[in-house]
């Protein structure tokens, strides 16, 4: 359990719920961060430097000197970005990517207080069985796809699709919990085994 109260820069309802796992009183900050890929850059750069944002642009909000923690997520196949989906065709081509294949997985996590800030990206890899068209379509249909990196939700109906996982199950969600704690710890000077 912590004890510290903190700031949770996401309007994320996933990073939300998990957050509240940690059984750490927090209060939600909403920034304003462009999330556009700079020129060149890599996914791991991207989600990592989107959570040191997130965090920076919540401690400048922040009311009191707290602890602010910004999150990112985004997929990868081939070196490529798998974001959140433009529409049902651009959905579509993301899960035929992902069919019968492995991706990765990056969510960054991030704490600031305005003057320093402390980040760490957790990479999982996710197998997907083989999808047919109908199960990719059904699949947009629900509803679920269109506000998830790489289009889908593996803690939704998303999540019979993985063949395997690799990594935090967390992560994928959208906030790995162990190293969100052990983070914060490092962050507060408090180091954990």
């Amino acid at each position: 359990m912590l004890n510290n109260a903190l700031y949770l820069a996401s309007g994320s309802p996933r990073r939300h719920e998990l957050l509240t796992l940690l059984d750490c009183p927090f209060e939600v900050l909403r920034p304003e961060v462009d999330e556009s890929p700079l020129p060149g850059e890599t996914p791991l750069a991207l989600v990592e430097r989107l959570a040191r944002l997130k965090a920076e642009a919540g401690a400048a909000l922040a009311a009191e000197p707290r602890p602010v923690l910004g999150a990112d997520t985004v997929g990868e196949l081939d070196g490529q970005l798998l974001v959140k989906p433009l529409d049902q065709m651009d959905a579509a081509r993301m899960m035929r990517a992902m069919s019968g294949r492995s991706h990765l997985i990056h969510t960054a996590i991030a704490f600031s207080d305005g003057r320093r800030t402390l980040s760490k990206v957790v990479t999982s890899t996710v197998s997907f069985k083989v999808l047919s068209d109908q199960e990719i379509a059904d699949y947009w249909h629900s509803g679920e796809p269109a506000d998830k990196a790489g289009g889908y939700g593996i803690q939704g109906r998303g999540g019979r699709f993985v063949s395997h996982l690799a990594g935090s199950y967390f992560a994928v969600v959208g906030l790995p919990l162990m190293e969100t704690e052990q983070l914060l710890q490092a962050f507060l000077g408090k180091e954990t085994e």
